[in-house]
């Protein structure tokens, strides 16, 4: 990739993708999950596959653009409601026995794991070279299997998809495995915006609904898993 095609989007996209596969805290990867879909809108935009009709200062912008973003955003803030509400305190009184029971032992279980390993670099050697594959991928893949017009396209793409699948692979808690899927379908929708002779409004418009479908299901697959087990995360799961 030349110096030149390292404009402010594509580093957007590139770092919040990398904050999203690397870090584990919600607070940290929903932002940067926001900051992603502001750079490939940004991206579009200045690539104007789409003929722009809007004038917000000095950026031309598509409607279909705008509404994609506000479609990202919408997905995210469902995301982030979702972990804020199950990372909050409950009233005990309300509880029963058993729930209480229940919130007590993943309370001592999560004061154990905080007091004996505050930071375990483990923790972060998967992720990180998985890291290191997307790079490498995301940089050999356009010229071996190039598909949009130029290389930043495919980069782009690329990037979000390889991001998107190894998030999911490494995800310890299902609100992170929504973070992959949403980096994935969004490199759809990049990858068709790029090479469409015609954009329709109908795929786009459909994307855009699966991102809001897709943060609702995984809204309620929390719900359900925290009332079960009074946690988010997948291990969890095999211990029952």
């Amino acid at each position: 990739m030349n110096l030149s095609d390292l404009n402010l989007p594509v580093l957007c996209v590139a770092v919040s993708g990398a904050l999203i596969l690397l870090l584990r805290d919600w607070r940290i990867t929903f932002s940067a999950l926001l900051l992603n879909y502001i750079g490939v809108a940004l991206f579009l935009a200045g690539q104007q596959f789409i003929q722009p009709d809007l004038q917000l200062g000095s950026l031309a912008i598509s409607t279909t653009v705008l509404v994609k973003l506000i479609a990202g955003v919408a997905a995210t803030v469902i995301l982030a409601i979702t972990a804020l509400t199950f990372s909050r305190e409950y009233n005990q009184e309300e509880l029963d026995e058993f729930s209480l029971a229940e919130l007590r032992r993943a309370a001592r279980s999560a004061q154990r794991r905080s007091a004996s390993e505050p930071f375990r670099a483990s923790d972060y050697f998967i992720p990180f070279w998985t890291l290191m594959l997307a790079i490498l991928a995301s940089v050999a893949l356009p010229r071996l299997y190039p598909i949009g017009a130029s290389y930043t396209i495919d980069f782009v793409w690329y990037w979000l998809g390889l991001i998107g699948l190894f998030t999911m692979v490494v995800a310890g808690d299902i609100l992170k495995v929504g973070l992959g899927l949403l980096l994935c379908i969004s490199s759809i929708d990049v990858l068709y915006t790029a090479i469409a002779s015609s954009v329709q409004v109908f795929p786009l418009a459909l994307l855009g609904l699966v991102e809001i479908v897709l943060a609702l299901s995984i809204a309620y697959l929390s719900g359900l898993l925290f009332g079960r087990l009074k946690t988010l995360e997948l291990n969890e799961l095999y211990k029952r």
